[in-house]
């Protein structure tokens, strides 16, 4: 059974003097017995400056944390002066970012803790086993031979933890607040309110209830139909062009590449100027006498719904062709020969042969486009912007609105960040939970050995 790190700093901390174990309140003090002077220092230095942040700033960052403020920004009348002066206020978004910091500053102390405890005492052992501890220019050099990794891994995981991990928790954090229109800090503080956010989502018979519901249902037959209607046209395109007998087979596989070297939001909003009441196809259609009016292509729920899956097939059939293509030439082609010696036509070729092999290969792909369809802005924003709009939905939601759509609209036009955090919650708990059961009940995740027909 492996052992946790606390496990072995115990088993260590055993193989010490008692004198020793300072080190779990002196940082550096093992290494510094042990003869790493340098290092030990360092570890010394660092324990100084947590405790000169805590007492200076933590404590305050932390409680503050807690209270998200108090202060609002006014005009308070100074008797000295007679007139009416601004007080500032203090800032609940700030605070509840530079608490988050805090959080983060005292879990990196504790891992550094750990380290130098665990490696002091290592230090101390190697010493009294008569073993030569590395110097302070060797764990240098190693940082450039054996340890390479950290050395390369730095930046990275520090940028991971900028721009990723840091925005994230503050985001999952902002969705227990009532940070909204209505609290705008400093003029109106925002607070704590608990799960009070998910409440009004899911539970309540409000309308901001009655909007997620049916947008929620809309973006899983959104994502269905991009995602399967993309995939089966992707593949049958692939194996009509890749068909013996087809002619001029890299031209057709070009043709269609153009669509994805143009720019998606491009091609999106060409399509819909198309698809407009005064469009191309509405005046051709007019002209030819099919119809007296224009149609509703983007001004009726359904048409406008129609719409956006129609014209996402124009832009995520190609990846799929190109896709399926590279797996189709992979194919064993005894396969085929085989099939045909035991009567087997085409069709029954594909449905036993072709499909099976690719969809195997390519659920995974299967999967994460279908999060991604679930997360699919460009489609519904740049042809209907999520309308056509109702006065049902709540603040601005319209009848193609996704979630992440309306997320974006709580932000960029209502000031709703509670809520549109408290939905991106929501969207990854829906994401991650739908991968990893598909995933999980596929064949790509059962028989990783091999395909077998």
């Amino acid at each position: 059974m492996k052992q946790s790190g606390y496990d072995k700093t115990l088993q260590l901390a055993k193989k010490v003097d008692k004198i020793d174990r300072l080190s779990y309140i002196l940082m550096g003090f093992a290494h510094i017995k042990a003869g790493q002077i340098v290092k030990g220092v360092g570890f010394f230095l660092l324990e100084i400056a947590f405790i000169f942040y805590m007492i200076n700033k933590g404590v305050t960052t932390l409680l503050n944390l807690i209270t998200l403020g108090t202060v609002q920004q006014g005009m308070v009348y100074d008797e000295a002066e007679e007139i009416y002066v601004r007080v500032d206020g203090d800032n609940s978004m700030l605070m509840l970012l530079y608490g988050v910091v805090a959080l983060f500053v005292i879990i990196g102390f504790v891992i550094l803790w750990r380290v130098s405890v665990r490696t002091g005492f290592q230090a101390l052992i190697n010493k009294k086993a008569g073993k030569k501890n590395p110097g302070f220019i060797e764990d240098i050099r190693s940082l450039f031979d054996k340890n390479i990794h950290m050395n390369l891994l730095f930046v990275p995981l520090l940028g991971l933890f900028l721009f990723t991990v840091l925005p994230l928790v503050y985001m999952i954090l902002m969705a227990f607040t009532n940070y909204d229109v209505n609290h705008q800090p400093p003029g109106n503080l925002f607070d704590w309110v608990g799960l009070r956010n998910f409440n009004e989502l899911l539970l309540s018979s409000g309308k901001i209830a009655q909007t997620f519901w049916p947008v929620l249902g809309w973006t899983l037959v959104w994502a269905v139909f991009a995602t399967f209607s993309n995939y089966f046209l992707g593949i049958l395109l692939a194996v009509l062009i890749n068909r013996d007998g087809v002619k001029l087979k890299k031209l057709w596989r070009t043709v269609f590449v153009l669509s994805i070297a143009i720019p998606s939001f491009v091609s999106l909003l060409v399509i819909r100027t198309m698809l407009n009441k005064s469009g191309v196809i509405n005046m051709e259609l007019i002209s030819l006498g099919f119809i007296k009016d224009p149609l509703p292509f983007l001004t009726n729920a359904t048409w406008a719904r129609a719409s956006v899956i129609v014209a996402n097939m124009w832009i995520g059939i190609p990846f799929t062709m190109l896709i399926a293509t590279g797996i189709l030439t992979n194919i064993p082609s005894d396969l085929y020969e085989s099939a045909k010696i035991d009567g087997a036509g085409p069709f029954m070729m594909f449905k036993k042969i072709t499909m099976p092999y690719i969809f195997f290969i390519t659920t995974p792909y299967l999967i994460s486009n279908f999060i991604a369809n679930v997360n699919n802005f460009n489609p519904i924003y740049f042809m209907t912007e999520g309308g056509p709009l109702t006065l049902e939905y709540f603040k601005g939601a319209g009848k193609t609105d996704l979630l992440v759509t309306w997320l974006y609209k709580l932000t960029k036009d209502s000031f709703d960040y509670c809520y549109a955090a408290a939905i991106g919650i929501l969207i990854f708990g829906i994401s991650a939970t739908v991968s990893l059961i598909l995933y999980n009940k596929s064949n790509a995740s059962r028989n990783e050995e091999g395909f077998q027909l």
